[in-house]
């Protein structure tokens, strides 16, 4: 059977940790976890002409991501973010900008390879530089389906882009304050379902799903409403803990599983994900089948 191809579109970088720099930014988090689960992913991004940007391409040209589409910008640095963590190891971030994978410049043959893969993966933070924010735009009308991993960044997001993604948008993945953030600028519902069920029905919507940490994860698609409880895990910091929810999901999904199937995995992904540094540990599958093994 053929692998699912799935394309990340946005921003890659360095994460600056107290502990020291891990390769980071959340499309290519999922791009990197993507590859590790069995799908093929491609990264659509922009780095600086600089060792810092050569490092990210050796580390996902060496775990077979495609970066054929990551461009080089000979004026603007790759992009780094400084991660401040508290005592739960949850991280607070301050994003440099401007960075080089805010401008990605789109061409022809990036829009028919879109075209032809089976997902296009995207976030918010992409759409803080008009000139990415274009190029999204013009990718998302050639997608296949369209994946977005909302991901706010305080003060890169207002209400008026996150609704035109959100239009765009065929499978949206939110936190569950995010899901109360975004459900707040249009209606004041408290109730968790009731602004599942407002945000897939105000844009049509196939799929939401919503990651809740500790608490694990629910989803509503065309099916129901299913909810899969959290693992227990020693976490050590949550840094792209919902991406590589997200790259598990979508690696069921895209090969027929069906959403409890997807939640359960992608929920045990996400917290092996935990109790590693960093956004982009190696995924063993003997940790990941200890953790699935756990009876919730």
């Amino acid at each position: 059977m053929r692998n699912p191809t799935l394309i990340c579109f946005g921003e890659v970088l360095w994460d600056l940790l107290p502990a020291g720099k891990v390769a980071g930014g959340a499309p290519m988090n999922v791009a990197y976890h993507a590859k590790q689960l069995g799908l093929r992913s491609q990264m659509i991004s922009r780095i600086g002409d600089d060792l810092a940007g050569s490092g990210l391409l050796g580390l996902l040209n060496s775990k077979g991501v495609s970066t054929r589409f990551i461009q080089v910008d000979p004026d603007f640095s790759t992009g780094t973010v400084n991660v401040s963590l508290d005592q739960n190891g949850t991280p607070s971030y301050a994003i440099v900008q401007p960075a080089a994978w805010d401008f990605i410049h789109p061409d022809n043959t990036m829009s028919d390879t879109v075209k032809e893969a089976d997902a296009l993966m995207f976030g918010s933070l992409a759409c803080r530089n008009e000139r990415s924010k274009s190029t999204l735009f013009e990718l998302l009308e050639a997608a296949t389906l369209r994946v977005f991993d909302v991901n706010l960044r305080p003060p890169f997001f207002s209400k008026k882009i996150l609704g035109a993604l959100l239009g765009k948008a065929d499978i949206v993945k939110v936190d569950y304050e995010e899901l109360h953030l975004i459900t707040g600028f249009w209606k004041d519902y408290r109730e968790e379902r009731a602004q599942i069920d407002f945000l897939k029905d105000k844009f049509g919507l196939e799929m939401l799903i919503v990651t809740k940490g500790s608490q694990g994860a629910a989803c509503l698609d065309e099916n129901g409403h299913f909810e899969q409880p959290g693992f227990r895990v020693e976490v050590t910091d949550t840094i792209g803990c919902g991406d590589a929810f997200l790259a598990a999901f979508l690696s069921k999904m895209l090969t027929g599983e069906n959403t409890p199937s997807c939640l359960h995995f992608a929920c045990a992904v996400g917290a092996l994900v935990a109790m590693e540094v960093g956004g982009t540990p190696t995924i063993r599958k003997s940790a990941l089948q200890k953790i699935l093994n756990q009876k919730n």
